[in-house]
């Protein structure tokens, strides 16, 4: 898949499609935050860049707390992502 508004339509329907997208669009904040909003665990096919960044995190653990097991190291030890992670 190589057009942006064809990858984010992709997966505003399966946020799991974000692990067959190109590599450039799994580090495309657009992208991956779409894909995020609709399945938490898309984290885990976003570029490391964005499992490091924190609104993106806060959004995939607020579909799926699950989903912190994916971020940075750091972001895991967020006192306020675990909590809500725990929800």
């Amino acid at each position: 898949m190589k057009d942006k508004e064809e990858i984010i339509e992709t997966v505003e329907q399966d946020g799991y499609a974000l692990e067959n997208a190109d590599k450039s669009f799994r580090m495309d904040k657009d992208v991956v935050m779409v894909a995020v909003e609709q399945i938490g665990w898309a984290l885990q096919y976003a570029d490391e860049s964005l499992q490091k960044d924190r609104e993106i995190v806060l959004v995939a653990v607020k579909q799926c707390g699950d989903a912190l097991e994916y971020a940075s190291e750091e972001l895991q030890s967020d006192p306020e992502l675990k909590k809500l992670a725990e929800e």
